[in-house]
């Protein structure tokens, strides 16, 4: 840290504008990063990611943020530039489906097709697009990438937001979900209703064309087709399981069955997808790097475990939606784990309340939740599974694989509890 009068009169100003702009526990939270930072319980990368996500909402103070660091390469990672830079590449691939001489482009179609795209795929902090990008510098240990390089990881990076919004699309309409992203699911925009269903189809499209003239000149470019596939795969088998949990009685939900869930539904294309992409860029066979994979699925799954917490127990305004997975009979992290621990009298209670669409029938589940203290079930799950993941980041032998796993392990680990 500087350490002149002039910066710490600075540094107090800014401190300020933060707690004067973010939610207290996230200033808080911000507080506990800068104390960890200075005792050497966290690497920069860990510092970057965690004040990236912090901050996502708030690009002048992250702006102002690295007058608190080090000199560091790393401390790329946060500026806001790449960001814009990372929109400019989505405009250029929208462009050039809507140019698509296969598309009928008369002006209406362009206008819904426009419309539909800046609707449901840039949203959020652009995370996943920066991470292809991040992963493919530690993996290569290029700090300065060819301009025409780093189009081709912002271009999967987005074909990843493009798989990530139709898989949204769809499966706000198939559970009903009211809210994305602090906005209403695109079916329940006005005039849409179930034509999201075949917009979804479209996105679903769109990613083979944007490969297609993008990556066809490659070695790897049927090896990145395979990958598409087997997230794509992965992630319907997972949804499959989900949807036919809802058949069952509350009672047959478990633990094994909702990681099953989690790991396909969620684990394979939150954190393994972007970073499958960037081995393949660098040159890498995915056989190799099975251990990897292993290891980012995993943090898919806990990844999956955060967001059923925040379902339950975040703020809506925060989150970006409201959680309604007690109602949708869900086979939630909470009421597997609920059902592993509870006594016989309050499973009756879950089962006779868990899935039905009325405020007293989720206070009755959340009444449960709260008499077993799942919230501190939850809290020994987070720091048992952040030392698991620890202890295989550690024992891998590769050190710019250890960067990269470093990397993600901060994305899952720095959301916590501050948004409930």
């Amino acid at each position: 840290m500087k350490k002149n009068t002039d910066f710490m009169d600075e540094a107090i100003v800014y401190l300020n504008r933060i707690r004067d702009t973010i939610e207290e526990d996230g200033y808080k939270e911000f507080l506990d990063i800068l104390t960890q930072s200075n005792n050497g319980e966290i690497d920069i990368v860990s510092v970057v990611a965690r004040v990236e996500h912090l901050l996502k909402d708030h690009e002048n103070l992250l702006i102002h943020f690295k007058d608190f660091m080090f000199e560091n390469d790393r401390i790329k990672y946060i500026q806001p530039d790449r960001k814009l830079a990372l929109l400019k590449v989505y405009n250029t691939l929208k462009q050039e489906l809507l140019d698509d001489p296969a598309f009928d482009n008369r002006i209406g179609y362009r206008l819904w097709l426009d419309k539909m795209m800046d609707y449901n795929i840039p949203g959020g902090n652009l995370d996943r697009g920066l991470s292809v990008i991040d992963s493919y510098k530690m993996l290569t240990g290029e700090q300065e990438v060819p301009d025409e390089q780093i189009f081709l990881l912002s271009a999967l990076g987005w074909c990843i937001g493009w798989a990530q919004a139709y898989f949204h699309m769809l499966d706000d309409m198939i559970d009903f979900s009211r809210a994305r992203n602090g906005q209403p699911c695109w079916y329940r925009v006005y005039k849409v209703r179930m034509a999201a269903a075949n917009d979804a189809i479209l996105l679903r499209n769109h990613i083979a064309r944007i490969l297609k003239t993008h990556f066809r000149k490659h070695a790897f470019y049927v090896n990145l087709v395979d990958l598409f596939n087997e997230v794509e795969f992965h992630s319907a088998t997972g949804k499959m399981i989900e949807l036919t949990g809802k058949e069952r009685d509350i009672t047959e939900y478990s633990l094994p069955l909702y990681r099953r869930i989690a790991l396909y539904k969620t684990a394979y294309y939150s954190f393994y997808f972007p970073v499958a992409c960037a081995l393949l860029v660098s040159g890498e066979n995915l056989d190799n790097h099975v251990d990897v994979k292993d290891i980012l699925l995993e943090m898919g799954v806990c990844l999956q475990v955060q967001d059923d917490y925040l379902n339950a127990f975040g703020n809506p305004r925060i989150v970006g939606e409201t959680g309604t997975d007690i109602e949708d009979h869900k086979c939630s992290w909470l009421v597997a784990k609920a059902l592993d621990i509870c006594s016989e009298e309050q499973k009756i209670i879950l089962r006779e309340n868990y899935g039905k669409r009325y405020s007293v029938f989720v206070a009755n589940v959340k009444d449960v939740y709260n008499e077993i203290n799942l919230k501190g079930a939850y809290d020994d799950y987070q720091r048992e599974s952040y030392e698991k993941l620890v202890n295989s980041i550690v024992a891998h032998p590769t050190s710019r694989i250890k960067d990269v796993l470093k990397y993600f392990l901060a994305k899952v680990y720095h959301r916590g509890r501050w948004r409930a």
